[in-house]
């Protein structure tokens, strides 16, 4: 969280380390003595970087930002967004009345397109991924362009169903599905 120059990366610890007072705060006249520190003071002194300490600890936990293209009619669009937000990611959902750019953009092949095309961390999700194969390819970060769920299958994150279907999530690249990633 903290550069070797001893500033603090985290918006959390920088906030609090200009709250805490400066030497030059203290209510001593030039030329006295700094007076001893007392237990009291000691642990007051410590609550503000226990506190900068437990928030640098939350962000660190925090997952990327996931930016959603959808159209803006799409139900099951809205779903897997909740499910991600449920599932702990921020996401920024954008509403376009087509997402074909996009998905070329980033490389997604015709035969894989989905309703709804997103982008954490430089990879590219297609369709209705699990937020927790999201993490997993976070954590892992094979040499991919994304994941892909084809089509739209039962039971899968914004498509719940009574009857789930089984489904695949692949990896991609520009020449279509690599491997499967994960099975549900």
């Amino acid at each position: 969280m903290h550069n070797y120059s001893g500033a603090p990366r985290c918006s959390a610890c920088a906030t609090t380390l200009q709250r805490l007072p400066k030497m030059t705060d203290l209510p001593i006249a030039p030329g006295e003595p700094t007076p001893p520190i007392t237990r009291r003071g000691f642990v007051l002194a410590l609550v503000p970087l226990a506190l900068a300490a437990a928030s640098c600890a939350r962000a660190a936990e925090a997952q990327p930002l996931v930016t959603v293209y959808k159209t803006p009619t799409c139900g099951c669009c809205k779903g897997w967004v909740a499910h991600l937000r449920e599932s702990g990611f921020e996401v920024k959902a954008i509403d376009l009345e087509d997402l074909t750019s996009i998905k070329r953009q980033r490389g997604v092949p015709d035969a894989l397109a989905a309703c709804h095309t997103a982008i954490v961390d430089g990879y590219t999700i297609e369709g209705h991924v699990p937020a927790d194969v999201i993490r997993k390819l976070l954590k892992e970060r094979p040499p991919v362009l994304g994941l892909v769920v084809p089509g739209m299958p039962a039971g899968s994150p914004g498509m719940e169903s009574a009857t789930p279907e089984h489904y695949e999530v692949y990896t991609f690249d520009r020449s279509g599905p690599k491997a499967i990633y994960a099975a549900r």
